[in-house]
């Protein structure tokens, strides 16, 4: 019986032995006695997948810095220039009330003689608004769409743009014989083919042009509108003619006229309508080209199109903030 007691106290012994060793990997017994199970080990972190990425860069979002809390800095044509004239009349900022024309540019408008100041006045302020001849349009400026219509060569001749005027030029009756020939190489196929760089040409089916090589100067005066193409016509000429001398002053419509009138200039440019009173001193006008007038602004101004009734209010000063505008 002892035997049996002291075999089942061994196995009790050799048991708890086991159980004590097998449990070393998971608990650990403290200074007091108590026993703590340690946290699992946690598991290695997968890495997240990798984001895909495109080959095409996102672009950056363009922002404008273009303030429309900003006044209007209307910029204008001086008073007598033939765009001026033609613009007022076209836009409605001219009116005239019992036989009275009255042209209402606003007062505060900063005045520029001849295009180039223009055009140099618009591109050297963001809120400046002004107008030119579109065969001077360059990248220095950008065009307005008026009511939805860019100023083309063909929506103008359409008749859908409707800022448009003609080029003319005046003489008395008696012109020299080399003045004579240059008129002749204007209007022929070679100077039609010219004017159609950048203007829209009159005359479609224009005859050659064959020279009486006379020689002398012809003075041409007047609309510096006209006269970056004059210059065009005189240098092709004078290649054809060598005898021949073209002097170009661009003076303004106003002057030109009365320059042809007074004897001053033999040809006179205009780049508006002549009028009835200075038709009675004057022997011919010739449109040799027709032109729009395009609406300008800052490269970094984000408008893009103005109604007619925008334009006339901008530049008679009714409205003189762009927040007012659209």
């Amino acid at each position: 019986m002892k035997k049996a007691i002291s075999v089942v106290l061994t196995c009790i012994f050799a048991l708890t032995l086991l159980a004590a060793c097998g449990g070393n990997d998971q608990q650990e017994t403290t200074a007091g006695g108590t026993t703590t199970t340690p946290a699992p080990t946690p598991a290695a972190a997968t890495p997240a997948p990798a984001e895909e990425t495109s080959d095409e860069e996102t672009p950056a979002e363009e922002t404008s810095n273009f303030d429309d809390a900003r006044e209007i800095t209307v910029v204008s044509r001086e008073s007598g220039s033939g765009t001026r004239g033609a613009f007022v009349e076209l836009t409605g900022v001219e009116v005239s009330v019992d036989g009275t024309t009255t042209d209402r540019t606003s007062p505060e408008a900063v005045i520029g003689n001849g295009t180039n100041a223009i055009m140099t006045n618009v591109a050297g302020d963001t809120y400046a608004i002004g107008y030119i001849s579109t065969g001077s349009v360059n990248d220095t400026i950008k065009t307005i769409k008026i009511d939805g219509v860019e100023p083309t060569p063909a929506n103008i001749l359409a008749g859908n743009y409707k800022i448009s005027r003609p080029f003319i030029v005046v003489t008395l009756e008696d012109l020299s014989p080399v003045a004579q020939d240059f008129l002749d190489f204007i209007m022929s196929s070679a100077g039609q083919e010219i004017v159609s760089g950048s203007y829209i040409p009159v005359d479609q089916n224009a005859p050659a042009f064959e020279s009486n090589r006379e020689a002398g100067t012809v003075v041409v005066g007047g609309s510096t509108s006209v006269a970056p193409v004059m210059e065009r016509l005189a240098e092709a000429y004078e290649a054809v003619n060598t005898a021949a001398n073209i002097e170009i002053h661009a003076t303004g419509s106003g002057a030109g006229i009365t320059g042809t009138i007074d004897g001053v200039v033999e040809i006179g440019m205009s780049s508006r309508d002549i009028r009835d009173s200075e038709m009675e001193n004057l022997y011919q006008q010739i449109t040799i080209a027709m032109d729009g007038i395009a609406v300008i602004a800052n490269t970094g101004n984000p408008l893009d199109n103005l109604t007619m009734d925008e334009v006339r209010e901008i530049f008679t000063g009714e409205k003189t903030r762009w927040s007012e505008i659209g």
